[in-house]
C-alpha cells in the first residue's frame, strides 16, 4: 500500500469528500484537545474503526511515514533525559510522549483519508466548502501535493536505492545525508519545473469544472462521528 488513492469498495470509499473532510478536521481537533490517556484512548479506538471503514492497513502505514517515526520517538527521549541520576525523567517524557502520540493518530486518519479520496475529490469538496478564491487557491493547493508528493517520495527511494548499490552504506551518516538531501533537492526543482511546464501545455485552469458531489445515508454515521468529536471539543 502506497500514501496515495487507491480505488476500492470500502464505506470510507463511498462516503461523500466533505463528510471525511469534517471527520478529519473534527479529529484533529479532538486530538489537540484531549492530551490525557484517556482521552487518547478513546481516539485511539476511532482511528480503528477509520482504519477499518477505509481497510487501511496500519503497519503499511507506519511503513510509509517512516521517515517521521525517528522525529516523534527522539522528542520524548530527549524532553526526559536529566544531567543528574535517574539520568531519565519519565515525568518530564510524559507530554511529549503524549504529543507524539497524538500526532501518530492524526497521521493514521490523514492516511486513510488520502487511501479513499481521489485527488479531483478533495479539491472540489474544498473550493465548495470555502467559496471564492481562497477556496479555489486551497483546492488547487492539496491536488498539487496529493500528486506531487508520491513523485518525490519515490524519486528519493531512487536516490536511496542507487547510493545503496554504490557501498553507500559504508560512508558516514552526515554522508549519506547529503547525497540523499542534495539528490532530492535537485530532483524536486527538476520535477517542479516540469510540473509548471505541463500546467501550461494543458491549459492550466483555476476553476475547472469540478466532479459532482452528493450526500447519501452513508454519510449520516461518519457525520455522526464529526459532531461527536466536534462536541468534545467544546465540552
Amino acid at each position: 500500500m502506497t500514501l496515495r488513492y487507491e480505488p476500492g469498495d470500502s464505506f470510507a470509499h463511498a462516503l461523500d469528500p466533505r463528510t471525511k473532510l469534517a471527520v478529519q478536521v473534527a479529529f484533529a481537533a479532538a486530538a489537540f484537545a484531549h492530551t490525557t490517556v484517556p482521552g487518547l484512548a478513546v481516539l485511539s479506538g476511532v482511528t480503528g474503526l477509520v482504519l477499518y471503514g477505509a481497510r487501511t492497513s496500519p503497519v503499511s502505514t507506519l511503513r510509509e511515514v517512516w521517515v517521521l517515526l525517528p522525529v516523534l520517538v527522539v522528542g520524548p527521549l530527549l524532553q526526559g533525559l536529566t544531567l543528574s541520576a535517574p539520568y531519565f525523567s519519565f515525568v518530564e517524557a510524559r507530554f511529549p510522549a503524549l504529543a507524539a502520540y497524538r500526532t501518530l493518530l492524526v497521521l493514521l486518519v490523514a492516511a486513510a483519508y488520502v487511501r479513499t479520496t481521489p485527488v479531483r475529490d478533495s479539491r472540489a469538496a474544498i473550493q465548495r466548502t470555502v467559496p471564492g478564491r481562497a477556496g479555489r487557491f486551497l483546492g488547487t493547493g492539496v491536488a498539487f501535493v496529493f500528486r506531487f508528493l508520491p513523485v518525490l517520495r519515490r524519486d528519493l527511494s531512487r536516490i536511496r536505492e542507487a547510493s545503496l548499490a554504490r557501498l553507500g552504506d559504508r560512508r558516514p551518516l552526515h554522508e549519506r545525508m547529503r547525497v540523499v538531501g542534495l539528490g532530492g533537492l535537485n530532483r524536486a526543482f527538476d520535477r517542479s519545473d516540469a510540473f509548471a511546464l505541463a500546467l501550461r501545455a494543458r491549459c492550466f485552469s483555476w476553476n475547472p469544472t469540478l466532479p459532482p458531489l452528493s450526500f447519501s445515508a452513508a454519510d449520516l454515521p461518519a457525520l455522526g462521528v464529526a459532531a461527536a468529536l466536534g462536541a468534545s471539543v467544546l465540552l
